[in-house]
């Protein structure tokens, strides 16, 4: 099944929908951004989470002690980076972001993950910028490290999955409102991530069943 990130997250009642709604990863953003929250104030707003909810906390360009500070504060499961970087191990598993147009990287094999996103603009990530699927070599995509993001929104979740087939998708501005986390949007993408599970492990049944 498709695992969902909902990031940039930054108050109680939006952590709560996500993870309500079946979200297994919560993103908190500590690079320059709209969206930046503090190490304290993750601790703060995470102290009583499910311990199977995992913290992502999102860094562009980073220093090791930078993030393994923001680690021990925040209490993270896992790193997101964006930007340039020569780090590739930590004391928690890299998400390493590549942008559509960077198809020579996705083949490293350093990080436990990768995250597939569009190309920067005012942000490195969370711009809610999609970017044509049809132009990715997925031959050079290692599926089981896979995690999707660009633009991904309730709508368009379930075409983004049938077509990469994702380990997890990711999202921001797409459960927003005016810059703020909506939780009907929240709930709708977390339905919409699981009716398009549903739907391919039919597809995938009837092809075995041959019915």
């Amino acid at each position: 099944m498709t695992q969902i990130k909902i990031c940039g997250l930054k108050k109680r009642p939006a952590i709560a929908a996500a993870v309500a709604a079946g979200a297994e990863y919560l993103g908190f953003v500590f690079a320059d951004s709209p969206r930046q929250i503090t190490p304290e104030e993750v601790q703060h707003l995470t102290s009583d989470l499910p311990e199977k909810i995992k913290k992502v906390g999102v860094f562009v360009s980073p220093t090791k002690q930078e993030v393994e500070e923001t680690v021990e504060i925040a209490g993270l499961d896992l790193i997101q980076i964006h930007g340039e970087t020569e780090l590739t191990a930590l004391s928690r598993p890299i998400i390493r972001a590549f942008s559509s147009e960077e198809q020579g990287k996705y083949v490293l094999r350093e990080y436990p993950y990768l995250l597939l996103d569009a190309p920067p603009a005012k942000l490195m990530g969370g711009n809610g910028r999609t970017f044509d699927w049809q132009l990715i070599d997925q031959s050079q995509l290692i599926k089981e490290k896979l995690w999707l993001a660009g633009g991904l929104t309730p709508e368009n979740v379930g075409d983004a999955m049938r077509f990469f087939n994702p380990q997890a998708v990711d999202v921001s501005s797409g459960v927003e409102t005016a810059g703020e986390k909506d939780l009907a949007k929240i709930q709708a993408f977390c339905q919409a991530v699981k009716a398009a599970d549903e739907k391919l492990l039919e597809t995938t049944r009837k092809t075995i069943t041959g019915g």
